[in-house]
């Protein structure tokens, strides 16, 4: 397991576990990161990574991006 930010750009993962107090968690899994799900790291801009999940594209921090382990 690593954290979405190490993932690198252009490559896919499956949510195993996101980390953080409840109110990250929750606000996260609003965005759409539910754990079994796959997600994809599409680039890399000024410290936020652009991701897709669901069929969206997503901007989310560098240290929110370390809460999401894939």
């Amino acid at each position: 397991m690593i954290p979405l930010s190490v993932l690198g750009t252009e490559n896919e993962g499956v949510i195993k576990r996101i980390s953080g107090k409840p109110e990250v968690r929750k606000h996260l899994e609003n965005l759409g990161f539910i754990v079994g799900d796959r997600v994809n790291v599409i680039s890399e801009q000024d410290g936020n990574i652009i991701v897709k999940v669901k069929e969206s594209r997503i901007a989310i921090s560098k240290e929110m991006a370390m809460k999401i382990y894939v």
